[in-house]
């Protein structure tokens, strides 16, 4: 027999409400896209130097078409990333926008993180397939966007933070690397923290890897380019497997949650670790409790969790799904597991835990 629920009352303002809120979200879903555009047409560079401009001069500066422009320009005023003023009806990108979305030095540099958010809503199909089976997503099979607007979005993260802050808040590492230390750089995607560590630390030696042949091929080329192929190599091989054996630090930069089995990733680390080593683990920003991650940040590594890295992990052995806000209790546990002994929250940011695991 089926059960009669009771009817619920509906408050019509806070249905309104609730309906003028879903309108700015599918406008921000647009935005993702246009902000994207705007990266890749080069119209915030082309404004990043503040004078005002019309759609016809920022359309013949891009060598794109007015139309485009125009509507581009009108979105992007609506959204307040860029002012408007009808009496002149031009279009300024202000000084703190232009800062975070054409200064790749900037610590707020954001273009990345909308690419990433692009391309991941673009595989979106794919994984509501998934979802019904229960099968996973490898991050190989993404679209360049994912790959490319992750690097340009955590190397933002390890310019600002990796080297003033992570490193020496780790007892003991800056020391070692600074005498000529060994560090593997797991998980290492394009490189870009690996090169960004050989640059600082000119008498260590660093070996990257990533199960990613693609990434790989694009870290070698990286490294040439920066001049310190003497130093880094990179290999193909999984988390499981890297080579190597007495480094003084291992590092993993915003992947162990995607791994299948990170346990065993964190085994493979305590056997290749010195005895006095260094396991440091950067995560994502998260409390241990789902009310801890219900804010803005939150709601954005929920959805990347969602559609990234729980079906990367999904797409592995063992199949863990740790997900992308898995707080550090649950990464104490994994290394706890591995053998290790000592856990520590190091240091922290808007969008990072920084753990320091020692055996």
């Amino acid at each position: 027999m089926t059960e009669t629920l009771p009817q619920r009352t509906i408050d019509p303002d806070a249905l309104m409400s609730f309906v003028f809120r879903a309108v700015d979200e599918v406008g921000a879903t647009l935005n993702t896209a246009l902000v994207v555009m705007g990266d890749k047409l080069g119209y915030y560079t082309a404004m990043a130097d503040g004078r005002p401009t019309t759609p016809a001069e920022l359309a013949e500066q891009t060598r794109t078409s007015e139309h485009y422009a125009r509507e581009w320009l009108n979105n992007q005023a609506a959204g307040g990333y860029v002012t408007y003023d009808p009496q002149t009806r031009r279009y300024t990108l202000p000084a703190e926008q232009a800062a975070a979305l054409t200064d790749p030095t900037s610590p707020a540099y954001l273009p990345g993180f909308f690419q990433i958010a692009l391309g991941t809503v673009r595989d979106a199909p794919e994984i509501f397939a998934a979802a019904r089976d229960g099968d996973g997503i490898g991050w190989h099979a993404h679209n360049g966007d994912v790959h490319h607007g992750t690097e340009r979005f955590f190397r933002t993260m390890y310019n600002a933070h990796l080297l003033t802050e992570w490193i020496p808040a780790l007892e003991g590492v800056a020391a070692k690397l600074q005498a000529g230390g060994r560090v593997a750089d797991v998980g290492c995607g394009h490189g870009a923290s690996t090169i960004l560590l050989a640059q600082a630390f000119p008498n260590a030696t660093f070996v990257g890897s990533d199960y990613h042949a693609e990434s790989i091929e694009v870290a070698r080329e990286r490294a040439a380019a920066a001049g310190v192929d003497d130093r880094v190599t990179f290999e193909v091989a999984a988390a499981s497997d890297f080579s190597g054996t007495d480094y003084d630090l291992v590092a993993m930069f915003d992947c162990l949650h995607d791994m299948g089995d990170p346990v065993g990733a964190a085994r493979q680390v305590r056997g290749a670790i010195a005895d006095d080593g260094t396991w440091m683990v950067v995560e994502p920003m998260a409390g241990d409790h789902v009310e801890d991650n219900l804010n803005t940040v939150g709601r954005a590594f929920y959805g990347f969790s969602t559609l990234l890295c729980t079906p990367a992990s999904l797409s592995q052995d063992v199949g863990l799904a740790l997900g992308t806000q898995a707080g550090p209790a649950k990464i104490r546990d994994v290394s706890t597991a591995a053998g290790f002994t000592a856990f520590r929250t190091a240091a922290t940011t808007p969008f990072n835990n920084v753990f320091e695991i020692r055996p």
